[in-house]
């Protein structure tokens, strides 16, 4: 008997398979190249940021410019992507969506902050995020743990070329000097070692265990590489002349650029 003349009953179901597979893998891999994209603009944005020297002030109009421009263009990514993060999709598809999300809260968190000097929330960054795409707890979070890097680079560079420590309004505390960038990077240190990550009792973030470890000993560094930064600018800083960089050697090799950008 030809078997060609009589088709498997069985076909028009793997058929209809094949084509949510194809439909599964094409929407991945919009969803990955999306993701790309928005953390390569996101890292744009980080590098123009931080050619900004002062807080609580508006950003250089130049500066500006760039990150309106390169923001646009994340938004029309979130919008094209959105279509494929509904529903019970936006679980499935989180993992290859996540990290372009974490790199964008880090970008808008570290604007927020330079402008501002407070911590966005998790609403303010939702309202960032256009489409409807949703924003984790988790990723949030994550994002958030980046942004201390970026606060650290600044305080940093800030010094090296200024003499001084960042500092934003003298009118918000008492001693009219303004709260410095240490103060904040020692209080985000304080409450993320709050953090729990080690029990599985409802509201603990045992679930972000292996990446929050490895962030929060970066984190630690990274504060750590300000406090030195500023003993030697205390201490030795009269020695020292304008532009230069507090034992920048070491302190690379304490914290290599890698273990940063892999927040």
């Amino acid at each position: 008997m030809d078997s060609a003349n009589f088709p498997s009953p069985f076909m028009p179901a793997f058929e209809c398979f094949q084509n949510e597979l194809d439909e599964h893998h094409d929407r991945r891999e919009r969803i990955i190249k999306a993701s790309r994209d928005i953390t390569a603009l996101s890292k744009k944005i980080i590098f123009s940021l931080q050619r900004v020297r002062a807080l609580q002030a508006p950003l250089p109009t130049a500066v500006a410019k760039e990150i309106e421009l390169r923001t646009k263009t994340i938004t029309e990514l979130f919008v094209a992507v959105a279509p494929d993060l509904q529903g019970t999709n936006a679980w499935r598809y989180q993992r290859q969506i996540s990290g372009g999300i974490q790199e964008f809260i880090e970008a808008i968190s570290f604007r927020h902050y330079l402008r501002t000097q407070r911590l966005i929330t998790i609403d303010e960054a939702q309202a960032e995020i256009p489409g409807g795409v949703a924003l984790t707890a988790d990723d949030f979070l994550l994002g958030l743990f980046d942004l201390i890097g970026e606060l650290m680079r600044f305080a940093v560079t800030s010094m090296a070329i200024t003499g001084a420590l960042p500092r934003g309004s003298p009118l918000e505390v008492e001693d009219g000097q303004g709260r410095d960038v240490l103060t904040d990077l020692r209080y985000l240190r304080t409450h993320f070692e709050a953090l729990d990550i080690s029990s599985g009792t409802p509201g603990s973030f045992n679930g972000l265990k292996k990446d929050v470890e490895k962030k929060m000993e970066v984190m630690k560094t990274c504060v750590e590489k300000v406090e030195k930064a500023v003993y030697e600018m205390i201490v030795r800083g009269r020695e020292r002349p304008k532009g230069w960089m507090p034992e920048a050697t070491e302190d690379r090799a304490e914290v290599p650029r890698e273990a940063v950008e892999s927040y």
